[in-house]
């Protein structure tokens, strides 16, 4: 998808270019109703919020006969949440491997195959300029660990029959988000957005109950993703998506390859003892971080922001029906009554969120 023929290594590839070093955009892909503009909801995907920039009225979202950009960026926005939703099957095919040792081949492979798209797409420059700057690399840093810590936590809720509360998790990144405008930066919310704040609020305790102690696994995916994306926001549009991601697995590496060894020593390790089809499986995660990363910037470069905001909704709900289908997770009456206030909340945000671009509209006729 978006790429249709193999070219030599010593041309760019334009459109991959175009999707992926594409410098990040004022809130594309935040979750709805989220004054942070931080990341979407996707599990394990870092720097998916700054792959494009983000659609305006002049922009491509707009440009030429209606209909003629969306159909696409929708199949690729669909692709994009579509893998992110389906990312717990593939974790299950990976056993006997452990959440550690998934992760740690996530980051060395993900590294590899993001070398390898600079390479084609000749962007070396770039990723080597954001590189030497040290505030950059100090806040991708952050960032990578806050990144590493939502994959750990994510993989180890898939593989230990915690998908419902994984699932969770995402639904709540998008209250999370909101909360860490106002406690972080400080920013002012409208009064739909404070009653979504408090039914969350609400939802949180009902789970609890429901679990019968706070739903860790769901808080630490929520906020370590909602804190990723406060951080990714601070880079604004210094660097690129790719080079973004390469840094990030870049930090991460060391700590992973010595992870790998550790586990080779102990004879815990399955990459290279469980036979060729598991060595690969564990080899592609490198390339089933980055396809949907590719998907999603050619989707969020087509589409506006509340369609994209919108479409996030897919993983989470992906991931939920699997774990009531296929890992046949227990979801008691007092769980669905969680979820229904976690929903409740998300449909209020995404209220006002839809609602944005009518009130903007009647702040500019007002200052006219």
């Amino acid at each position: 998808m978006g790429v249709e023929h193999c070219v030599p290594f010593s041309k760019p590839v334009p459109a991959l270019h175009a999707v992926l070093t594409a410098t990040p955009g004022e809130g594309v892909g935040s979750s709805p109703g989220s004054p942070t503009g931080s990341s979407t909801g996707a599990p394990g995907a870092p720097g998916a919020a700054e792959v494009s920039a983000a659609p305006s009225s002049s922009g491509p979202a707009s440009s030429g006969p209606a209909g003629r950009e969306n159909l696409p960026g929708i199949l690729f926005g669909i692709g994009a949440y579509g893998l992110w939703g389906l990312l717990p099957l593939y974790f299950m095919v990976l056993k006997p491997a452990g959440a550690v040792e998934i992760v740690a081949n996530r980051v060395v492979w993900s590294l590899v195959f993001c070398a390898i798209l600079l390479t084609v797409m000749r962007a070396w420059k770039p990723m080597l300029a954001a590189g030497r700057n040290p505030r950059t690399v100090g806040t991708l840093a952050g960032a990578a660990l806050l990144i590493a810590v939502n994959w750990l936590t994510y993989s180890w809720a898939v593989l230990n029959e915690h998908a419902v509360e994984a699932a969770l998790g995402y639904f709540i990144n998008p209250i999370v988000s909101v909360l860490l405008g106002v406690l972080v930066l400080k920013e002012k919310l409208r009064p739909l957005q404070w009653a979504a704040m408090a039914v969350g609020f609400i939802a949180v305790l009902v789970l609890a109950f429901a679990y019968g102690n706070v739903p860790w696994v769901a808080l630490a995916l929520a906020f370590s993703f909602g804190f990723y994306g406060l951080v990714k926001k601070g880079i604004g549009s210094r660097v690129d998506a790719v080079s973004s991601l390469t840094i990030e697995t870049a930090v991460l590496t060391p700590i992973a390859i010595g992870v790998m060894i550790w586990l080779s020593m102990t004879g815990a390790a399955t990459l290279t003892t469980n036979g060729a089809g598991h060595l690969w499986l564990l080899v592609a995660s490198g390339i089933i971080t980055a396809v949907p990363l590719i998907f999603f910037g050619a989707a969020a470069r087509r589409l506006p922001l509340s369609t994209v905001g919108l479409l996030q909704y897919l993983a989470p709900t992906l991931q939920f029906i699997l774990a009531l289908t296929v890992f046949k997770e227990a979801m008691p009456p007092e769980r669905w009554a969680g979820f229904g206030l976690v929903w409740l909340a998300l449909v209020m945000l995404t209220v006002d969120m839809i609602g944005g671009p009518r009130r903007n509209r009647r702040l500019r006729a007002a200052a006219v």
